[in-house]
């Protein structure tokens, strides 16, 4: 069990303090209710955008990393769909320069033209180089508009269009800035050999003044049942065939979900799992073939995607992947091989919570979903997980009406 204390500030700010004594170090994680599900769909890639932005500077700070260094700190980011989130690593005696400085750009950043044309040009080439010009680059912006045709997820965090992020004017970003950046819609998370005495008179000291800002009410359009199979085919000069098909699935809060995850490394978790020991080891007609899905807090997609071996047909493959999940849809998996995959994801979810970082990345995200406390009951749920409720959802999930496939062939 991960123990914790929480507490929130008058403007809003949600504060959780998790005390690990074993450790010199302090975590402070700063999560945003904000995410690219959020963005206007004809102004896409705000999100990952501020991600940038926000290293560039705030109104009291020209520079963020310098200090931070000086502080023995260091720190990253990472925009999802779904959130925005900013964490430091600090020795646990200079935690309150972490404090400083996340407050200073919490208040306001300095906004600029030349800070948003460096930021723009750097996410204009980051676009280019890994979406437009790499080899299957660009494939999650043609399979997430064949999946979805309302809901957000449409478009990838980098952005549904370049020209978006290239025609962003410093007006937009502002609005979107003190829409989305503020107390009410943040949640803070202080780990390492902290109290949570300091961490609340730290807490009061810098963010305590800074105006609350609008609880954002997420109003997004939801995404109709499929019901007709949607197919795409792609050429594009890639070394090797690939094949994609994914199906919709559950949002995060939803029990099915769980079962979902444990489904999808039966399928395709590692080298003993069904899909590579059939089409990889046996038929060798993929050189290699995943199932994974994103994770997405509102109902994402379950993916199955390979490279073919030369002279596969895309058919061929499609054909030999729908005979493994035949057996899926048909017959009840053993006790053997659901226990398997069940501890695999306590050993990884133990594996992972040895990391103060993701501790705290962790309790701040549990409590966006409801209740920072849910992180301590995961297992559990994943315990209930049954051979019968694996057998249902792949009857549920595994329908041609819900599938949406792509053949990315080779045209070289």
């Amino acid at each position: 069990m991960i123990q914790f204390e929480k507490f929130t500030l008058a403007n809003g700010l949600r504060v959780i303090v998790h005390q690990d004594t074993s450790t010199p170090m302090a975590i402070m994680n700063i999560l945003y209710d904000v995410g690219a599900r959020d963005e206007d769909p004809s102004r896409t890639g705000f999100a990952h955008l501020f991600e940038h932005l926000m290293f560039g500077g705030s109104v009291n700070i020209a520079s963020y990393d310098e200090p931070l260094q000086m502080a023995g700190g260091e720190n990253n980011a990472y925009t999802t769909n779904d959130v925005t989130n900013y964490y430091i690593q600090i020795p646990a005696d200079n935690l309150e320069t972490a404090f400083w400085l996340e407050s200073d750009r919490m208040l306001s950043l300095a906004f600029s033209e030349k800070s948003l044309d460096v930021q723009r040009k750097v996410v204009s080439e980051e676009f280019k180089e890994h979406y437009l010009n790499k080899p299957y680059g660009d494939v999650w912006h043609k399979m997430r508009e064949l999946a979805y045709k309302k809901h957000p997820y449409r478009w990838q965090t980098i952005g549904r269009d370049l020209s978006h992020i290239e025609n962003a004017n410093l007006e937009d970003v502002k609005n979107f800035f003190f829409k989305h950046y503020r107390p009410v819609n943040a949640i803070m998370v202080v780990a390492g050999n902290v109290t949570v005495e300091k961490v609340k008179a730290l807490s009061e000291k810098w963010f305590g003044d800074i105006p609350a800002g609008e609880k954002y009410k997420r109003n997004l359009p939801q995404e109709p049942e499929q019901t007709e199979a949607r197919k795409l085919e792609v050429k594009a000069r890639v070394p090797l065939d690939a094949f994609y098909k994914c199906w919709h699935i559950y949002p995060r809060l939803d029990r099915r979900y769980y079962i979902v995850d444990l489904l999808s490394d039966i399928l395709g978790g590692g080298g003993s799992s069904r899909l590579h020991q059939a089409l990889v080891k046996e038929k060798k007609l993929f050189s290699n073939i995943e199932c994974y899905h994103y994770g997405s807090t509102d109902a994402g997609l379950l993916c199955i995607d390979g490279k073919l071996v030369k002279g596969v047909t895309a058919a061929e493959a499609e054909k030999a992947v729908e005979e493994v999940l035949d057996t899926m849809r048909n017959a009840v998996v053993t006790e053997a091989e659901l226990q398997k995959v069940k501890n695999k994801t306590e050993s990884m979810m133990a594996f992972e919570d040895m990391s103060l970082m993701n501790r705290a990345s962790s309790l701040a995200y549990y409590e966006l979903l409801g209740d920072a406390s849910w992180f301590n009951f995961e297992l559990e749920k994943y315990a209930s997980v049954t051979t019968e409720d694996i057998l249902q959802e792949s009857r549920n999930i595994f329908r041609q009406a819900n599938s949406n496939t792509m053949y990315y062939l080779s045209d070289n």
